[in-house]
Order: C-alpha cells, then sequence, then structure tokens
C-alpha cells in the first residue's frame, strides 16, 4: 500500500473527500514527527506505540577490512505493536 493507497482508504472510510484525508493524513504525520521530535511517546490505542530509544556508543568492525570503528550515540525511532495488531496480522 502507498500514500496514494492510504489516502483513498481514509476517504473512503471517513466519508470524506480525498483532499481532506489527505490533509487528516499530513496533520497526524506532522503531529507524531512533531511529538518524536520532541522525546514524547506517541501510544495509539489498539495500534502500537511510537518512541525514540537512545543507543550508547559502541565499537564496531568494518565488514571488509575487520578493523574496529567507533559507532557513535544516537536515537532511534522504535515502534512497538499492540497485542490486537500482532493477533490480527497473525491470523
Amino acid at each position: 500500500m502507498n500514500k496514494q493507497d492510504l489516502i483513498r482508504a481514509i476517504a473512503e472510510h471517513g466519508k470524506m473527500s480525498r483532499a481532506e484525508a489527505e490533509i487528516a493524513l499530513l496533520a497526524v504525520q506532522h503531529t507524531i514527527r512533531e511529538a518524536l521530535a520532541n522525546g514524547r511517546r506517541v501510544p495509539l490505542n489498539g495500534f502500537g506505540v511510537f518512541e525514540v530509544t537512545e543507543t550508547a556508543a559502541r565499537t564496531g568492525r568494518n565488514p571488509k577490512t575487520g578493523e574496529p570503528v567507533q559507532v557513535a550515540a544516537k536515537r532511534k525511532v522504535r515502534f512497538k505493536p499492540s497485542a490486537q495488531l500482532k493477533e490480527l496480522v497473525n491470523q
């Protein structure tokens, strides 16, 4: 499913125009991005949780040469699906 398919599905399910569905989708994306950028969790009941996790700095290896390489600490976005979503996917 691509973005246009998603907009079409939102429009049909929400009984709105495609333009309104696109605005709604962009608003949701923007809100989630802003929350994550500020380090906040975004729980969506029945769907899952978006959250920011931090990884520590570590020593990795260059796969080509085998040389040790320092990998910097960074923040990552993590999505943890809800139990309902996992169950639905595994039916």
